[in-house]
């Protein structure tokens, strides 16, 4: 697998990342992983406007869905051939009404069905192209998950937006990377139910024995070397903050 950070930034657009989003790739299938704010405009560096293969969306925050809206006008409005063909988007329930409402103006109801094929999300396995997904809802205020991409004997493992909570125990166990958000910092904020800070992600690498940890949707009001010095407290392995461009392979 081939894991390209998109964009990292938690709650806004900073002026270095868009929002959470990131693309996985293996045997020729792209996965993204959510698409917030500014997320669509850097994928282009990455990867064709209608060259992913299917999306997933962790949650209906604007900071991880919002520019679907805006990937939605290409699809729909692309003059070279017409509608560009639908492809799968898993996401919560409602999505579909989410972002037709945001979007405010689409032709009809049904147009995004035109070009995604909305799918509902749930806890459990499911195969999408080369990788099998482990879904698991996680601890946040609205309906959230977590995922676990797996790909020839190898494994990544997505937070999404969460505090504390044991689904993250297994679908971060033994993960070859854990991208792992950390928006709060250790001793400042504290809303259960929320975020993770730095010292929460890396006890919980710890616990799950993950190879690797990536810091990521931290907020552009919180200091990143803050928390990746508490995650690097707490967890031995290798320890980095998520960067826009930023390419790991599995």
């Amino acid at each position: 697998m081939k894991l390209t950070v998109v964009g990292c930034s938690g709650s806004f657009p900073s002026a270095d990342s868009p929002c959470s989003s990131y693309l996985v790739e293996a045997d020729g299938f792209r996965l993204l992983l959510d698409m917030g704010n500014g997320a669509l405009g850097e994928l282009q560096r990455y990867c064709g406007l209608y060259d992913l293969d299917a999306i997933f969306l962790s949650h209906l925050h604007a900071d991880h869905c919002i520019d679907m809206c805006a990937y939605f006008v290409a699809r729909y409005y692309r003059f070279d051939g017409g509608p560009a063909a639908a492809i799968p988007v898993y996401g919560p329930e409602g999505t579909e009404q989410r972002l037709t409402t945001a979007y405010a103006d689409t032709p009809s109801e049904k147009s995004m069905s035109e070009v995604f094929d909305f799918r509902v999300l749930q806890p459990g396995t499911l195969e999408v192209g080369p990788f099998t997904l482990r879904v698991d809802q996680v601890n946040h205020p609205v309906e959230a998950y977590g995922v676990r991409v797996e790909h020839g004997g190898r494994a990544l493992t997505y937070s999404g937006d969460t505090g504390e909570c044991a689904a993250l125990d297994g679908l971060a166990k033994g993960a070859d990377l854990f991208l792992c958000e950390a928006s709060f910092t250790d001793g400042k904020e504290d809303v259960p139910g929320l975020h993770l800070n730095g010292r929460q992600a890396g006890e919980q690498a710890r616990r799950s024995e993950v190879g690797r940890l990536v810091l990521t949707h931290i907020p552009p009001w919180t200091d990143p070397s803050v928390n990746l010095r508490d995650a690097e407290a707490a967890f031995a392995g290798p320890t980095e903050l998520a960067r826009p461009g930023a390419v790991y392979h599995l």
